[in-house]
């Protein structure tokens, strides 16, 4: 299955994560014989969008390459309850090792793409994306901003040094939202430029830009469907920008502010909100 590319630092996240489980070494695991062998499986408990498969074929390969992973399912596949998530064919002791964080892995991935598929679902059939902020877990950012692109939503910048993102303090400090706009633009920083907007003078100067991104925060869906018109029209005469709502959308309310006309929705809770998803490994 093609999907979302897979970040680039796997080995050191599960590195680190295998580091402070084990530590000195697993004392329990030598309860078992070190020539044993053991077969387990893995179920999800409950509904879920599974991510995270590269995370735990890394696990079980840094405990022991001879481990054999036999996934049943694919990346960003929707799941039922009871239902096998992958097959462990290996040394017991490494299985009992790689047991936990593998699932700890696995489980809050799989949370993340869950709860984005359903933010999702909740806009289909509109032109708006679904998409993620800077609100990840330490050390966890690249593993959750995939886990979203499983869960068929979009990424805003990975960090601070991969677009400039003029918010309300920086508009402050920097003496109103055109200095701070003509600031940016003397940078040449060669990244997008996006802007926050708490009213439509700040809409009309990021329009007048031409900045990459216009983000609206609380704005009345009235006040919505203005500020998209004004883009919409900016947008007629050449102009670039693409407009979100980035004010705290739930899932209750984001069917309605996509239906406002904006292209995107940021949700800072399908990244900082994360519920694990209940997985389970037996040995056969």
């Amino acid at each position: 299955m093609s999907g979302p590319s897979i970040p680039a630092d796997v080995a050191l996240s599960v590195r680190r994560a295998l580091d402070e489980d084990i530590g000195s070494g697993d004392v329990t695991a030598q309860l078992v014989p070190a020539d044993e062998m053991a077969d387990a499986t893995v179920i999800s408990r409950e509904a879920a969008v599974i991510c995270g498969r590269p995370w735990v074929d890394a696990v079980f390969h840094a405990l022991d390459p001879g481990i054999a992973v036999g996934w049943q399912v694919d990346e960003g596949e929707r799941v039922e309850p009871d239902q096998p998530l992958y097959l462990l064919r290996g040394p017991a002791r490494a299985l009992l090792t790689g047991e936990r964080t593998a699932l700890n892995f696995l489980q809050t991935l799989s949370g993340t793409a869950t709860v984005v598929r359903q933010y999702v679902d909740a806009v289909a059939g509109t032109a708006c994306r679904i998409v993620d902020t800077r609100k990840t877990l330490p050390g966890l950012r690249t593993a959750q901003k995939y886990a979203v692109r499983c869960g068929g939503g979009d990424n805003h910048r990975i960090g601070l040094y991969d677009g400039i993102l003029i918010k309300e303090n920086h508009i402050a400090a920097a003496g109103g939202i055109r200095p701070a706009i003509a600031n940016a633009r003397a940078l040449n920083a060669d990244v997008p430029l996006m802007t926050e907007a708490e009213d439509f003078d700040e809409v009309d100067a990021a329009l007048a830009a031409d900045v990459e991104l216009l983000l609206i925060d609380e704005f009345s869906d009235d006040e919505i469907r203005e500020a998209v018109r004004r883009t919409h029209a900016h947008r007629a005469r050449g102009g670039k920008t693409v407009i979100e709502y980035s004010g705290g959308a739930t899932l209750d309310t984001v069917r309605r502010i996509a239906e406002c006309g904006v292209d995107r929705i940021s949700i800072g809770a399908i990244t900082k909100h994360v519920r694990a998803i209940d997985l389970s490994m037996r040995f056969r």
